[in-house]
């Protein structure tokens, strides 16, 4: 009895090692894959990509190599206006990267991040290029014209003018001012920005403060009548409607005549008489009408 629990138990053991051994692999999930090739030297992963330029290899080395597309669209951003997004940088800046993965060659001897950063720096830079509408030519001579201001305002200590601007540079005033205006005519802004801090540390955006003149507010259009009562006020109907008709409805001494059954040249005698006694009636209220510093 004993001699058969031993077997049974030998039996059992045999077969759930079998068992074990058929079982399949599981795969090695992504970070496990990063942790392999972390493992193995740089320069073995690339000979090994470019022998065969496999996606996981390629996705690897982009992963890798990522921080260097960061770091050069910082610096660019630097010395960029605040509408352009980081991140359309970086975009571009991956596709420098891509390129320069695919033409790295071992052979020259050269550190892949000194090789790449050129290239990530020039696919940013053609992508902003792309963006801008304006010239090169125009951007290059309105920077030459930026730095020549700048350098005499250091050295005279104050804004130089046109005469000395155009003394630097070699140029004619005419040719300057031409300059100033490709330069400066095709500037832009975005009203998103911010234009300043307030004393709740609330960020006061452009849009905020921009008036919009078009806009009838109910404060203008409260002045707007009261003016016109003032102004009509002890005017017969047909003088209160010359004056309502061609300041208000901005129509023309013809077609008020037209509409009143009057001549033209009676129109006009009628508004002189008008103009004639309005000034006499507001002169001692002139200092009303001046608007508050």
């Amino acid at each position: 009895m004993p001699s058969v629990q031993v077997k049974a138990k030998g039996k059992k053991t045999s077969t759930g090692r079998g068992r074990a051994s058929a079982l399949p692999q599981r795969p090695a999930t992504p970070h496990e894959r990063r942790m392999q090739l972390d493992a193995i030297p740089i320069r073995e992963i690339w000979e090994t990509y470019h022998k065969g330029q496999t996606e996981e290899l390629r996705n690897y080395l982009m992963e890798k190599f990522l921080h260097l597309v960061r770091y050069n669209a910082e610096r660019i951003y630097t010395r960029l206006p605040d509408e352009v997004d980081i991140e359309d940088l970086m975009s571009a800046g991956l596709f420098g990267l891509m390129d320069a993965i695919d033409a790295y060659d071992l052979e020259r001897q050269v550190k892949f991040e000194t090789y790449c950063a050129p290239r990530i720096r020039g696919a940013i830079l053609d992508e902003l290029r792309s963006m801008d509408w304006v010239p090169r030519l125009v951007r290059h001579r309105t920077a030459k014209v930026e730095q020549a201001r700048v350098a005499l305002e250091m050295e005279l200590g104050r804004a130089p003018t046109i005469e000395e601007i155009s003394v630097r540079l070699g140029v004619d005033e005419e040719e300057l001012k031409k300059i100033f205006k490709d330069g400066f005519a095709v500037s832009i802004t975005s009203l998103s920005r911010t234009c300043f801090n307030s004393d709740s540390s609330r960020e006061v955006r452009e849009i905020d403060v921009v008036e919009d003149d078009r806009q009838d507010t109910p404060l203008g259009e409260i002045q707007r009548r009261d003016l016109k009562d003032l102004l009509t006020k002890g005017l017969s109907r047909a003088e209160r409607l010359i004056v309502v008709l061609y300041y208000y409805e901005e129509m023309t001494m013809k077609e008020i005549g037209m509409t009143l059954d009057l001549s033209e040249s009676r129109v006009s005698q009628m508004h002189s008489s008008i103009l004639a006694r309005l000034k006499a009636q507001m002169q001692h209220r002139f200092r009303e009408f001046e608007p508050a510093e």
